[in-house]
């Protein structure tokens, strides 16, 4: 193609109308991801470089709590947790299941708005706008910085559609940090972390993704902060009216119009949806998981642990789930304490070929596995620690499954009351 010919392809780009909608809708997403991440951030507010995450080896932390230190001292992961306003957070004031919810779905539909935006813009040839075509685009682009730095603005001739500046950081945008923040999000997702640790080690662990992430949404704030920015001063005209209407620049007030309502919406939808999430904990959490069931099932459905660490891999440190509940909240739990839990009983029932009421000393006289494995909590800590116990397989080889089974239910003071059905739990729980 000869420099003419490529002048005109050039100037062909436009701004159709499947281009305008995935822009609003990334728009819409990220500010759903943004705050709904940093739901997620602040339910652990320490971000570190290392996947031991021992107190004061964070590099950033966004709490001034000190974690108290002493062997009878217990200091919860929950109690480290810093609460965050609604106006902020999505939804805020520490939902943390809530915010993972929103997050995993939002991420979804980001993801499918993606894949469309990338097949029609390879399918158009509109990728010309981002791909590079010419070297020459790096002293083009150096050019048009040095005439921003200079308060000064290109001539609208340089924008055919984007200026080279524009050109590149709209490449890496779409074609580096998207990617890198799903690559990164995935590690945090504890089944992903469980069943493959050599893909968390690729990206230098869990906590360097994690903190890469976090990098990674700062980048993109700042991004749509710069990029409203210069659509306001660079060329207004131009820029409203290729966005909102793909052209007609005589049309100002229209794209004004359509502009405005577009921003009403997207402060509307997220007042709405953390007003109504706070109101309604339960059917929130119910309806977005019935939509993240599906996809959950897919990508993760019959994954087989893969972790495999050594002595030398323990961390010196471990949160804390949970502490014991106190006398007025669980007397049942002080009674059994006091009498060396010789009372309690691990209750396997439902359907079951034979029901177990089995004793603290019993279970111990089982046969036992010892195993070092990384924890990946949902709150964004992880450790490796050596632990022992008896194998759920082996307690359900006692009852004896029923075919018809399907889960495994926990009850207050009991455990599994349905056991699920041998040709399923034999591959996820050996």
């Amino acid at each position: 193609m000869g420099a003419a010919q490529a002048l005109v392809a050039s100037q062909s780009l436009g701004f159709p109308g499947w281009l305008r909608l995935s822009h609003y809708l990334n728009l819409l997403f990220m500010v759903f991801l943004v705050r709904s991440g940093i739901e997620i951030l602040m339910s652990h507010p320490r971000l570190y470089w290392n996947d031991g995450c021992t107190p004061g080896s964070e590099w950033l932390k966004f709490t001034k709590k000190k974690v108290p230190t002493g062997p009878d001292v217990i200091y919860t992961a929950r109690e480290d947790e810093v609460d965050v306003s609604p106006w902020l957070a999505m939804p805020g004031h520490k939902n943390l299941g809530i915010g993972r919810h929103w997050h995993g779905v939002t991420n979804s539909l980001w993801l499918l708005t993606g894949i469309v935006y990338g097949a029609l813009l390879f399918g158009t040839g509109e990728w010309r706008r981002l791909i590079p075509t010419s070297w020459d685009i790096f002293p083009r682009a150096g050019h048009s910085l040095t005439t921003y730095l200079s308060l000064q603005v290109p001539p609208l001739s340089e924008f055919q559609p984007y200026d080279a500046l524009q050109q590149l950081t709209y490449a890496f945008v779409v074609f580096v940090l998207a990617p890198v923040m799903l690559l990164t999000g995935a590690a945090m997702s504890p089944a992903i972390a469980a069943s493959f640790p050599w893909y968390i080690r690729l990206l230098g662990g869990r906590q360097v993704a994690r903190s890469i992430h976090f990098l990674g949404m700062l980048a993109f704030t700042v991004f749509v902060v710069f990029h409203v920015f210069f659509v306001l001063v660079v060329h207004p005209r131009e820029n409203l009216t290729n966005i909102t209407l793909g052209g007609q620049p005589e049309r100002l007030g229209l794209a004004l119009a359509i502009a405005a309502a577009a921003v009403v919406l997207v402060v509307a939808l997220n007042a709405w949806a953390t007003w109504f999430s706070l109101r309604n904990r339960r059917a929130v959490q119910v309806a977005l998981d019935t939509f993240e069931a599906p996809i959950h099932k897919l990508a993760l459905h019959n994954l087989a642990p893969g972790q495999h660490y050594k002595e030398s891999d323990i961390s010196p440190y471990h949160w804390v789930n949970g502490a014991p509940p106190k006398p007025e909240e669980s007397p049942e739990y002080h009674r059994l304490l006091q009498g060396g839990w010789r009372d309690w009983r691990l209750e396997v029932g439902g359907l079951v070929g034979q029901p177990l009421s089995l004793s603290l000393d019993e279970i111990k006289a089982m046969p036992s596995q010892v195993q070092i494995t990384k924890h990946n909590c949902v709150q964004g800590w992880c450790g490796v620690a050596k632990w022992k116990g008896v194998r759920l397989a082996d307690v359900l080889d006692l009852a004896g499954p029923l075919p018809e089974g399907r889960y495994i239910n926990s009850l207050p003071g009991g455990l599994p009351s349905i056991p699920t059905a041998a040709s399923r739990w034999s591959r996820s729980t050996r």
